[in-house]
């Protein structure tokens, strides 16, 4: 059950963000304001959805693996690797 989250989280991260927001109280303890997570519903769905589990698993602490999935949440969502990538080619 867990990789199908993880998949319907990677597929449709800003349906995942919605049920979040709406059900569950991911985003009201890692944002204090509604303009970023609104843009980064907008722009940058897998880097909001890994900042929120950070804040909400970790507790907020940056250590090494939350700060390489951010790395990587980054790069998706900027298209420097995956479908993005692959078009540009």
């Amino acid at each position: 059950m867990p990789i199908l989250t993880l998949l319907f989280g990677y597929f449709f991260p800003r349906v995942v963000i919605a049920l979040l927001y709406l059900f569950t109280s991911w985003f009201r303890q890692g944002f204090d304001g509604v303009i970023l997570p609104v843009l980064g519903f907008l722009f940058m769905p897998l880097t909001v959805l890994w900042y929120g589990l950070v804040q909400y698993y970790y507790g907020g602490d940056w250590s090494t693996w939350p700060t390489v999935g951010i790395v990587l949440a980054v790069l998706l969502d900027l298209g420097l690797i995956g479908r993005g990538a692959r078009r540009r080619k």
